[in-house]
């Protein structure tokens, strides 16, 4: 059965492949970004440009655009990676990153959560960079910051939203060949993608709060 899925960050990367893999089977897409782009344009799927995710404008003007339309899950992709060492702090990239990465899927879970009903999935797409256990080169300190505090943010809308039948998840994608990390890393987008979606698809209630790496390993914190 089709679903409908929205998702953030959905104009590049690993966003745009989560898009086009939902869309080849089936499932009707929301893309919501800043800005879009030919290839997301080219995929024929619903649009919401203009959203910045560190916006509450912003974000309340998107949930204004959806009317009455229900949703049956998130997968809250915006993210940002500015690098930087003990050396080399920049506050004010650490602090674009805690906007982005962890106030971002908050504040979109929280403003669009009322359209998921019993039975609806959030993903959270974060990064092993956000263990602490798992941390054993240091360095990145916005990047590991934010990722450390979204991780907190998944879990309790785990244990908040369970009483309404909504299931969270925290999926690591991998080391994918983005844009993002100029063109290095292990895995493509789309096998990143597909497999971020095997985490989604077999997410439920029993596996609510988990943080996984896309290949279905749990992760540790």
């Amino acid at each position: 059965m089709a679903n409908t899925i929205l998702v953030t960050g959905a104009n590049r990367g690993i966003g745009l492949e989560l898009v086009r893999q939902l869309t080849a089977r089936g499932d009707a897409v929301i893309a919501v970004c800043r800005a879009s782009s030919p290839a997301l344009d080219a995929l024929g799927v619903r649009v919401e440009a203009g959203v910045d995710v560190t916006s509450d404008a912003d974000v309340a003007a998107l949930d204004e655009r959806l009317g009455a339309l229900q949703l049956d899950g998130l997968v809250l992709n915006a993210g940002v990676l500015r690098r930087g060492g003990l050396a080399d702090l920049d506050f004010d990239a650490i602090r674009e990153q805690l906007e982005v990465n962890t106030l971002g899927p908050l504040r979109v879970a929280a403003r669009l959560r009322a359209r998921l009903g019993r039975g609806g999935k959030i993903a959270v797409i974060t990064s092993r960079m956000g263990s602490v256990a798992d941390n054993t080169s240091g360095g990145m300190y916005g990047y590991r910051m934010s990722k450390a505090a979204v991780n907190m943010v998944g879990k309790s809308l785990a244990i908040d939203l369970e009483p309404a039948g909504i299931a969270v998840a925290l999926v690591h994608p991998g080391w994918v060949k983005t844009d993002m990390t100029g063109g290095q890393g292990l895995v493509d987008a789309a096998t990143s993608a597909a497999d971020i979606l095997a985490r989604y698809d077999a997410l439920d209630l029993a596996a609510t709060g988990t943080f996984y790496h896309a290949n279905g390993e749990v992760l540790p914190w």
